[in-house]
């Protein structure tokens, strides 16, 4: 389950490793970029290949979202432990994404990562203050399934199921004021992930389906927001603003950033069309937005 899986990227990189070995530096090209990717000589069973693969197809997922993978000259590097299958990973300064990977990890493992995606979220959003520190992991959670559905890598069952499963873990509890009040790990990660689902659907609800949260975002990197610049949360929520059209992101904080502002999850989900059936999910057709919970799953791709 995501929720859980989530939970481990609080883990501080030193817990899981040993000192930073001497890196072997590898370029991995992207569709109009590269990484740099390092990690310490014959620190994996898998080969030079399999990583490159791994990396490649995580970043393929970002471009597609966003159209282009957000920053230039991004070096990744890979930490060995014991074991098979990612286990955290950490993002600085939209320059070094450090990953821990289990030295025993196969194809298959790395091919059912989120963390790498999740990290390389990051990238597309200017770093903000600290009581905003939802806005950024809220975004990567939210924005990693659907980047990983949108080139085959997951099925539309399995995101929206975790997002049923997981985003009860964002609403607020007893004593629980608003997003940039309550810094608890289920307010930061799945509350954020709640603010930017909620957005998602107002913004395509106002504008008949013609934009999503993703025209928001994508405005929002090609105003320079990256991870190497640092904004106000106002005028993140302002460039999104701008490439809707709408004013979602600013009203949905006005009324999330105080307040607990609780969310009748069991009604979207009726509305959106996604039923609850023997641990997965299944959808209807016939719901009042089951067109919006389609444009959300199948978006267009880069560059449409």
């Amino acid at each position: 389950m995501r929720a859980q899986r989530l939970a481990a990227l609080l883990l501080p990189l030193a817990l899981c490793c040993a000192a930073e070995p001497a890196q072997a530096p590898r370029t991995v090209q992207l569709a109009a970029t590269s990484l740099e990717l390092g990690y310490a000589p014959q620190a994996f069973e898998l080969s030079d290949e399999g990583l490159s693969d791994w990396v490649r197809t995580s970043a393929r997922a970002v471009e597609s979202y966003y159209g282009r993978f957000p920053i230039d000259g991004v070096r990744l590097e890979l930490r060995a432990v014991g074991g098979r299958g990612v286990r955290t990973g950490r993002t600085e300064g939209g320059r070094l994404i450090q990953v821990v990977v289990g030295r025993a990890s196969t194809r298959d493992d790395l091919r059912r990562d989120w963390v790498l995606v999740h990290e390389m979220v990051h990238l597309a959003l200017p770093s903000v203050a600290s009581p905003h520190h939802w806005l950024e992991e809220g975004l990567a959670t939210y924005v990693e399934p659907f980047a990983r559905l949108e080139i085959g890598e997951l099925p539309a069952e399995e995101v929206w199921n975790d997002l049923v499963e997981g985003l009860p873990n964002g609403l607020p509890r007893a004593g629980d004021r608003g997003l940039d009040r309550t810094p608890t790990w289920g307010r930061t990660y799945w509350g954020g992930a709640l603010y930017f689902l909620l957005a998602d659907v107002e913004i395509r609800k106002r504008t008949d389906n013609a934009k999503g949260l993703r025209d928001a975002l994508r405005g929002i990197l090609e105003a320079g927001g990256t991870a190497r610049s640092y904004w106000p949360i106002e005028r993140v929520l302002e460039a999104g603003d701008k490439a809707t059209g709408v004013p979602v992101l600013a009203e949905l904080y006005a009324r999330m950033r105080h307040d607990p502002a609780p969310v009748d999850l069991d009604a979207l989900w009726r509305e959106l069309g996604i039923e609850r059936h023997e641990g997965s999910v299944r959808f209807k057709s016939d719901a009042p937005l089951a067109k919006v919970r389609e444009a959300i799953s199948i978006s267009p791709r880069a560059g449409s």
